[in-house]
């Protein structure tokens, strides 16, 4: 088994389980989180914590990101204001720095150019599967790099996820087809949320609807998972408005880009806008529900 020092930053719902699989794999894994004490509570069980970017970064051969955003993904690599406190300048030559983030391909294309004028490798390696799959190490990455990079990097991608997909040589594949996924789970997401909020309008019980719809054709892993959630009226943001929000909006600047129509894409962009202002940002995704009008949503088993 190859022990390798591995950074990983962010963890949340996704980068937690990954930075377990890590440890599991045998890997000496160095964690930061902004949150206090979340870095150190996972230490408690194996690793490393790390109270600043730069410690992390001078420690690890590879660096997994697992932030939200292309702006929290900058910010890591070069500090706020790119001032320099960021990895980037802190990183071993020849080390790696692989971003798990949901982001315009053009974004990334962009890192892999920079950071290897820093004599950096990248890898451009959207997540998905959800946290469970992430804490069982059988989540998908969506993967493209450098061979070298591939080369320094393999054996802890494979330590992540129960399926790497390999889809180009350079930046850009990764984030293209992850984008495409989230087109659909998008799509699918409010899509279930319509034909939920259509039985309910219409007398159907919820409960019978959700069994029967998930032994039917009509069922999608979508509507199976999210609308168990408003079956049990728990909005915990396992997922927000907000992330399909983001990541709605960068497959239509996607298409956008060269002319390209979705129309499906923009009805559900504008319905999750619709939720998000409506107070629901921060909800779980399938709080898109609630932009329905003249329905009782179920309360279920509420948490206190």
């Amino acid at each position: 088994m190859m022990n390798t020092a591995v950074g990983l930053i962010g963890l949340g719902a996704m980068g937690s389980g990954m930075a377990g699989s890590l440890r599991r794999a045998g890997h000496n894994v160095h964690v930061f989180d902004i949150r206090p004490g979340v870095a150190a509570a996972f230490a408690e069980q194996g690793g490393h914590a790390c109270a600043t970017l730069a410690e992390l970064a001078a420690a690890c051969d590879v660096i997994v990101s697992v932030v939200v955003n292309a702006a929290q993904t900058e910010e890591v690599l070069f500090g706020p204001g790119r001032d320099g406190s960021g990895c980037a300048a802190h990183m071993k030559p020849g080390s790696t720095f692989v971003m798990c983030s949901t982001v315009d391909p053009q974004f990334s294309i962009g890192l892999e150019s920079e950071l290897q004028a820093l004599g950096l490798h990248y890898v451009d390696a959207p997540i998905s599967g959800g946290a469970a799959r992430a804490a069982s190490g059988e989540m998908t990455m969506m993967t493209a790099a450098k061979p070298e990079a591939y080369a320094r990097t393999g054996h802890v991608l494979d330590a992540m996820a129960a399926k790497v997909y390999r889809l180009g040589d350079r930046a850009g594949a990764g984030s293209k087809v992850k984008i495409i996924n989230q087109l659909l789970a998008g799509v699918h997401i409010a899509a279930a949320a319509e034909a939920m909020a259509l039985g309910l309008r219409e007398g159907v019980n919820p409960n019978d609807l959700y069994d029967v719809i998930t032994h039917s054709a009509g069922n999608s892993w979508m509507f199976e998972n999210r609308m168990a959630h408003v079956l049990a009226g728990d909005y915990t943001p396992l997922s927000a408005v907000d992330i399909f929000v983001k990541d709605l909006g960068l497959v239509l600047d996607t298409a956008r880009a060269s002319k390209f129509p979705l129309p499906l894409s923009s009805t559900a962009h504008q319905m999750f806008m619709q939720a998000s202002t409506a107070g629901h940002a921060r909800e779980d995704d399938s709080a898109v529900i609630k932009i329905f009008p003249g329905i009782t949503l179920p309360e279920g088993a509420k948490k206190a």
